[in-house]
């Protein structure tokens, strides 16, 4: 898929999960103009977010392509969502080594937070976003989640 057009719909879905979820902003206060790095790595592309309230930004880029940030993480995508629904523990995933953590770590944590924070899962907004087939996938990568060993 072109970077173009995942960018597109990432740029939509941002200001989408921006408008409803605002409260996420207020745990990144003093974090809104980083630029962070959620590296998938079983992904041909990497994830950069700019978490400013008024201009929140997600651009994907090609991974030998991908500007600095100041804050990086790092895991498979099963681990990523299974830390974000809350299965897994982020901080025993950083001390395991199946996810890395760089650059200004505490901005990352603090980014982490707002997602935990939420009283509703990150993942299911981004599902809901794309709708039934958005949720369809969401399913089904829960379910190969649970029934994939990754430890």
């Amino acid at each position: 898929m072109p970077i173009p057009f995942i960018n597109l719909i990432l740029h939509r879905l941002v200001k989408s999960i921006a408008k409803a979820r605002p409260q996420i902003f207020d745990r990144l206060d003093g974090h809104h103009d980083k630029w962070f790095q959620v590296d998938m790595t079983n992904l041909p592309f990497v994830l950069h977010l700019k978490p400013h309230p008024l201009h929140p930004r997600l651009v994907s880029y090609r991974r030998r392509s991908a500007p600095p940030v100041q804050g990086r993480i790092a895991g498979t995508f099963l681990t990523l969502l299974g830390m974000i629904d809350g299965r897994y523990d982020g901080d025993a995933l950083f001390f395991t080594r199946d996810i890395q953590i760089e650059g200004d770590t505490e901005a990352v944590v603090c980014l982490r937070n707002a997602l935990d924070d939420l009283d509703r899962n990150f993942a299911d907004d981004v599902a809901d976003f794309f709708g039934a087939a958005g949720q369809r996938f969401l399913r089904i990568a829960r379910k190969v989640s649970r029934n994939v060993t990754e430890k």
